[in-house]
């Protein structure tokens, strides 16, 4: 359920976009997305920051795209979403040396320490690969080419997670329990 809660505003963009345009697929995901977040809310009676991050930016870039009548800025919305996402996971693992990961997941999964270290690097690394990849595809390929890759590029999260979870299984049975550390 929570799975196709999180595609559902995707596909209500694409299908508006394909019915409508762009201008009315924006106004459609930023609703999407609002109501989304307010189910989510009333199931969890929480939103994560990255929630309440997706929301402020898709309703703040939405709004400037039907305000000003310029599609680029809902097609660069994932590209700051994502380098952000990777900024933040950086900056927190090598500055601040905390693992993000660890810290919101680590209750749930034990890991050894460098499974979560090498696991918080390759979100940094698929944040900066999907946050360059869209930024290639807004600048360089029409906007009906953009819309497609934001529903077929959706197999993108899809193999990372998979992946990740064939990861988190190998290093399993190395771990401490959870909430623990080596």
């Amino acid at each position: 359920m929570k799975i196709l809660l999180d595609f559902l505003p995707i596909l209500l963009f694409f299908v508006a976009y394909k019915l409508q345009g762009i201008y009315a697929a924006t106004a459609v995901l930023m609703a999407a997305t609002t109501v989304q977040m307010a189910i989510i809310y009333w199931l969890d009676k929480k939103l994560s920051t990255m929630h309440k991050a997706t929301l402020a930016l898709i309703l703040i870039f939405g709004a400037l795209t039907l305000t000003l009548q310029d599609d680029r800025f809902i097609k660069w919305k994932p590209t700051v979403l994502y380098g952000a996402m990777a900024a933040a996971l950086a900056v927190a693992l090598w500055l601040l040396r905390k693992n993000v990961l660890k810290a919101m997941l680590g209750a749930q999964i034990g890991l050894p320490d460098a499974a979560w270290h090498r696991l918080n690097v390759a979100w940094i690394v698929y944040c900066v690969f999907m946050a360059v990849l869209n930024g290639y595809v807004a600048a360089y390929f029409s906007t009906d080419a953009w819309a497609n890759f934001k529903l077929w590029g959706y197999v993108f999260p899809v193999v990372f997670i998979l992946g990740q979870g064939v990861y988190v299984a190998r290093h399993m049975n190395d771990a401490p329990a959870p909430g623990g550390s080596e």
